[in-house]
């Protein structure tokens, strides 16, 4: 019977990571996967195993769930939040349950298979959108991706988490799998460039600038890296207030695309946020917070106070938008200890994983994700970041030792 079970468990794993992206088609597949990941545990897991996981942040994170628990009993708001706070329980599960696969080759794969048919599946669903509507054009495709499979911020970071693998699995040496991470890493750059995914291909950017500190030094290759921050912030803090007026703070006359037969305004994440910073200016209690249900409750509030289109707050109001920020949902929801103790995490596995470029990148998708959607209010959010984790947390020597030195492209 183990050896059975210790035979399928990678398998399951994989098929869970594969079909995360069509969670709305097949909502109830993932829940079972988990549950037969988490019977088979017991049976597959060694004391070897066990000792892969990395201490601190792990600990770090067990307690930073305690106190979300311990926080939302005191307010009194536990029945109301633990559906969101349940979430964290996720990634934290995912990475202990992926302590009996021997390597991340697996899990990796998994991601960039994910990706690949989430692609196709778009493109599918583009072609009958096609059929239906003579009038095509970038822009058709642009507006409508929304609707096809998952939100297109969701879409974007597997992408990027999909490059990034086909990227590590690159080898200085010929290799006949070369040719499909590489061709892996095309698909991807050219399916965001066409839906116009801003956030992923910013996070890309970033990490670009930030592998030009990694491998052999080269003055040239970092002078131009240190030229373009410098260029882009300059450029940023002289022309913030003017784009900040002219394209993203309009609360009057505000651009629209069609999501699901209602509208949502291109610039919808500042009308969030400024909601969320009144309600965190106008909070007495900065240190517990006001809950996750009663943020999103005051945030809602704000939507039919502050937008003025009809339209355009009827469908803030019943899509209940949440912060949009993670970093300033737990701050506005647990407080600031939880602020600061999810900081602190972040705050270890950067120094820990310094030196590494890929784990570094990683943890850089991840946080600046996190500065523009609130993933623990989502489950396939709390699956990605799981990911992440289990790479973070999980200590392979025996893999990261024979392929530190070969992977990565100088």
């Amino acid at each position: 019977m183990r050896i059975l079970l210790t035979a399928i468990y990678p398998y399951v794993f994989i098929l869970l990571y594969i079909i995360i992206p069509f969670d709305e088609y097949v909502r109830v597949l993932p829940n079972i996967l988990m549950t037969i990941l988490v019977i088979a545990f017991p049976f597959v897991v060694t004391k070897r195993d066990l000792k892969k996981i990395v201490l601190k942040p792990t600990l770090l994170f067990l307690l930073f769930f305690i106190f979300l628990l311990t926080n939302s009993y005191f307010q009194g708001s536990i029945d109301k939040d633990f559906n969101i706070i349940s979430k964290m329980l996720i990634p934290i599960g995912l990475v202990f349950l992926y302590l009996p696969v021997n390597n991340f080759k697996k899990l990796n794969k998994a991601i960039i298979f994910s990706s690949f048919f989430a692609i196709v599946f778009t493109f599918i669903q583009f072609l009958l959108l096609v059929n239906q509507d003579s009038d095509v054009s970038i822009q058709f495709f642009q507006d409508t991706v929304d609707a096809l499979l998952i939100d297109r911020i969701y879409v974007g970071l597997l992408c990027v988490l999909s490059t990034l693998i086909s990227y590590q699995s690159l080898t200085k040496k010929y290799h006949p799998d070369n040719k499909y991470y590489l061709a892996s890493i095309i698909v991807n750059l050219f399916y965001l460039l066409l839906i116009m995914s801003k956030i992923a291909l910013i996070i890309l950017f970033i990490i670009v600038i930030v592998r030009q500190f990694y491998g052999k030094p080269n003055r040239i290759r970092r002078s131009i890296a240190i030229g373009v921050i410098v260029l882009i912030s300059g450029f940023g803090i002289l022309k913030f207030q003017t784009i900040y007026q002219s394209t993203v703070n309009l609360k009057n006359d505000i651009s629209q695309i069609e999501y699901n037969e209602s509208t949502i305004p291109l610039g919808y994440r500042s009308q969030i946020w400024d909601c969320a910073l009144k309600i965190s200016k106008e909070s007495s209690n900065l240190l517990s917070g006001i809950g996750f249900r009663e943020t999103t409750n005051r945030l809602v509030l704000c939507y039919s106070n502050d937008i003025k289109e009809e339209d355009v707050k009827q469908n803030f109001i019943s899509k209940r938008f949440n912060t949009h920020n993670q970093f300033m949902d737990f701050y506005i929801s647990a407080g600031l200890i939880s602020l600061l103790l999810f900081l602190g995490i972040f705050g270890t596995l950067f120094f820990q994983n310094r030196k590494q470029f890929f784990p570094l990148a990683l943890l850089i998708t991840i946080f600046l994700f996190g500065m523009v959607e609130s993933f623990f209010h989502r489950q396939i959010g709390a699956y990605y970041f799981g990911f992440i984790l289990a790479i973070l947390f999980i200590n392979n020597t025996h893999q990261n030792s024979s392929k530190t030195k070969e992977n990565l492209i100088s």
